[in-house]
């Protein structure tokens, strides 16, 4: 986006929205600010990730736009860690085009992903399109993960066992959710390093999770039985007979 792109689109938007822009090019930053507040929405500006994981964890926004490549702390490290206590929508904004970065995005947690160079009617269009999603899913009811006596909820990140309470640390329980989203089949520890550390299963990162996995496997027990088993060179999975 330059100083000479000018929005075309004359479509209404969702009024006075409250926005956190966080990239550590600044003219990007001014430009992008200019043309968010002609379209009435309320613009806040970070220029590392830092700062910006701060503000977004700190003050209310309707939508985050947030770039890849950051200083002090990467985005895709904010929004991981971002994205463990708040459900705000996020739009990637970042100089990369290799499709592995674009999943790795995603399956962060990003609600949509623009490369850079844009025009000003694309941002718009999709700010438009991923609050539109937002304000639909708001209306239905919180997501709840089953799995026999287990019960969780994403949202507020609670774990009841039988229908009592179950205190989990922050890796447990994201170790948990990614199991229970994977019903029926073996996760490694390659998949947990993946969405816990980003990173590939280093020996440090496999003796970790295998600590975790120990202390999950003693706090989430029926009749004295763990509801998950290890499989040797596999991985983990949810007991069959216990689903």
């Amino acid at each position: 986006m330059t100083s000479t792109d000018q929005s075309t689109d004359s479509t209404p938007s969702r009024s006075e929205c409250a926005i956190l822009l966080v990239d550590d090019d600044v003219e990007l930053c001014q430009l992008m600010t200019e043309l968010l507040r002609k379209h009435g929405h309320r613009v806040d500006c970070a220029y590392n990730g830092r700062d910006g994981l701060e503000q977004a964890l700190q003050q209310r926004h309707d939508l985050v736009i947030l770039d890849g490549m950051l200083p002090v702390l990467d985005g895709f490290e904010v929004l991981r860690r971002l994205r463990k206590r708040s459900a705000v929508p996020v739009i990637m904004l970042t100089a990369r085009t290799e499709q592995r970065d674009r999943v790795t995005g995603l399956d962060s947690g990003a609600d949509d992903y623009v490369s850079k160079p844009f025009g000003p009617d694309e941002l718009l269009a999709r700010i438009r399109a991923v609050l539109r999603r937002y304000d639909q899913a708001k209306g239905a009811p919180p997501e709840v993960l089953r799995a026999g006596p287990i019960e969780l909820h994403p949202a507020t990140r609670f774990v009841t066992l039988s229908g009592e309470a179950i205190v989990l640390t922050e890796i447990e329980f994201d170790i948990l959710e990614l199991l229970m989203r994977s019903p029926g089949r073996a996760v490694s520890r390659d998949e947990i390093a993946a969405v816990l550390y980003q990173r590939e299963c280093s020996p440090y990162a496999r003796s970790s999770i295998d600590v975790h996995i120990s202390h999950l496997r003693k706090k989430l027990r029926r009749d004295g039985r763990p509801l998950f088993q290890s499989l040797r060179g596999i991985g983990y999975v949810l007991t069959p007979e216990e689903r």
